[in-house]
């Protein structure tokens, strides 16, 4: 074997190499984590720093990787083609691009991508210093590249600049999210936390408030010792104060301010005036979000407020832990009640109760029912159905069966829900 085709061949393994280097460095460098690298820069390193920047100027990165990796692909196939025809004749190109092919297949796409794929954090910060004199070097052709690409979108129509936005930042992160569930990044409850940040300036209090027919409230025209002695016994520290009908809100009895009243009467609660002791009540829209309302909270230094319709009408309450338990779940103190109101069957089926609210149903049960037209389980099947079932009654909607278990007037109380293996 001569001398120049020794040189030729180490020529194309150079140029094999300097192939890969290109297609796992493009992979990496967009594959790489954004957050992670920003860390890594914050603490001040170098290379860090010039991924960050490379990052950012993607589209000269692209082309100037793009450019680099066919100048040295179609030089390495030059060089074979001339050895194996000298070799084998006309033949040769045949022979030239089955093995070329081969070798830029496995050795220069599939072996540095699959590497930088599984290190793309570390191989971006390999080949940073690379790339950044590759763009540097290569910047002049490759912005005549990118004026022909202008020019030629231009002519068809199409704003070289103008960028669809295929995903709001929030569903991004919420896909982000359930990758990093299903790889086992996640569990179940971090992630319903997440959701649940997501899900504060998108619901409103209607959706997490108490409904004014499940309040406990106090009839301020009761005797002051009665008032107070209810006050006392009840596990809720606010308790809305109502005179003459229940939705005539005066106002709002802390437990605490009860006991210092009682404590100044020496401990006769029939002297004490509960009007007098009672914080005036505090008034806000139903369409109010949870994000809203949390600053709201903040600001008032207040935990506690009355959610009324358009038309002034008390339609429920809502405290800071109803907002709260909308990201961690459930809290439970010494003096609450367990009360979930979801009871999962022997035979697969759920057991819920009407009031029990489609957001928990969907968080516990890992569901995807909608909740836009209506709070609660029991809701859904009216919205549906235009009506109020009857007992017995079974509905099939959304990939799942709804049986009517229980009702209580106009009010569903109990229902199964079966879901339906879709087809």
């Amino acid at each position: 074997m001569s001398i120049d085709i020794i040189i030729t061949l180490v020529a194309i393994a150079a140029l094999l190499f300097l192939s890969g280097l290109f297609s796992g460095s493009e992979t990496a460098l967009t594959a790489a984590s954004r957050p992670r690298i920003s860390h890594l820069e914050k603490k001040g390193n170098r290379r860090a720093r010039t991924v960050i920047r490379l990052i950012e100027a993607r589209e000269r990165l692209i082309g100037s990787i793009l450019l680099g990796n066919n100048l040295v692909n179609i030089l390495a196939s030059a060089l074979a083609t001339s050895v194996l025809i000298r070799r084998f004749g006309d033949a040769g190109v045949v022979y030239a691009t089955v093995l070329m092919t081969a070798l830029v297949l496995v050795f220069a796409e599939v072996l540095p991508k699959t590497y930088a794929l599984r290190h793309p954090t570390r191989t971006s910060l390999r080949v940073a210093p690379f790339i950044r004199w590759t763009v540097v070097v290569l910047t002049p052709p490759v912005m005549t590249v990118e004026r022909v690409v202008a020019l030629t979108l231009r002519l068809f129509g199409a704003e070289r600049n103008a960028r669809a936005l295929l995903v709001s930042p929030q569903e991004e992160l919420r896909s982000a999210i359930q990758i990093h569930v299903e790889e086992g990044g996640l569990v179940k409850h971090e992630r319903d936390m997440l959701h649940g940040i997501f899900d504060l300036s998108e619901t409103s209090v209607q959706d997490v408030m108490i409904h004014r027919s499940n309040m406990t409230m106090v009839d301020g025209g009761a005797p002051a010792a009665d008032i107070v002695n209810e006050v006392l016994s009840s596990p809720y520290t606010r308790l809305p104060l109502w005179k003459g009908e229940p939705e005539n809100i005066v106002g709002v009895l802390h437990a605490k301010d009860v006991l210092r009243a009682l404590v100044a009467a020496g401990g006769d609660g029939a002297i004490i005036d509960p009007l007098e002791i009672a914080a005036k009540p505090w008034f806000i829209p139903e369409t109010t979000t949870l994000i809203e309302q949390m600053a709201a909270f903040r600001d008032r230094r207040q935990h506690f407020a009355l959610v009324v319709d358009e038309y002034g009408a008390l339609m429920g309450m809502v405290t800071l832990e109803d907002i709260l338990e909308e990201i961690v779940g459930p809290i439970a103190d010494e003096y609450d009640v367990a009360h979930r109101g979801i009871r999962a069957q022997p035979d697969g089926s759920v057991v819920v109760e009407g009031s029990v609210t489609i957001r928990d149903l969907n968080r516990d049960l890992g569901w995807s029912l909608p909740d836009e037209e209506a709070v609660t389980v029991a809701g859904i099947v009216i919205h549906e159905s235009q009506s109020i079932p009857d007992v017995g009654q079974v509905f099939q909607y959304y990939d799942t069966r709804f049986e009517i278990v229980r009702r209580k007037r106009n009010q569903i109380t109990l229902l199964r829900l079966t879901r339906l293996k879709k087809p």
